[in-house]
This record gives structure tokens, sequence and C-alpha cells, in this order.
């Protein structure tokens, strides 16, 4: 299952979502995206939502040493890019790295 959480407060989930499917298209899979809105505080805790966007697959984060990073809460997101550079969203890089079996 690919799961989408973001926080309508950050304008940084519909570019994620771009990149999640290009990701998706380039290792030719037609996965359904699930996309969840994360609303309160108490939600983000139960979710263990590092911030928006947060993209999962099956389960795992596509930056799991990343969302070990900041603590559940209705923030936006920084993902530590391969090169180190910080950015909003994941790279495709990293989203078909965790998409890969």
């Amino acid at each position: 299952m690919i799961e989408l959480l973001y926080w309508d407060g950050c304008p940084s989930h519909p570019e994620a979502l771009e990149v999640l499917r290009a990701a998706l298209a380039a290792a030719g899979r037609d996965d359904a995206i699930v996309q969840r809105e994360i609303t309160t505080q108490a939600e983000a805790e139960a979710a263990g939502f590092p911030g928006s966007p947060t993209i999962l697959v099956d389960g795992r984060d596509v930056d799991p040493a990343g969302a070990l990073l900041t603590p559940a809460a209705l923030s936006c997101r920084i993902y530590l890019l391969p090169d180190g550079r910080p950015s909003p969203v994941p790279s495709r890089q990293q989203i078909e790295e965790a998409l890969a079996p």
C-alpha cells in the first residue's frame, strides 16, 4: 500500500504527490495512492507523523532516518536528499528505493 500523509497547512504535498506518481510510473507500477490528511496533534501522534508530506510504502517511511529526527507534529517536514541537501519533499530516488522489492 502506498500512502501520502499530509497536513493541509503545508504547501508541499502536491509536489510530493507528483514526485510519487513519477516514481511509480518509472517503476512500471500503477498502485493506488491513499492520501490521508492529518488534522490534529493527537492524530499526528497516533500516526507517528513526522510532518507533511510523509510517504509510506507498505507502512515504511521513504526516509526512515529522517522520520526519526522530528517528533510527531502538524508541521512541514524536511527531507535530507541523498546528496545531503534539505528539501520539503523526498527525491524520486528515495521513493524508487523504497518501492524496490
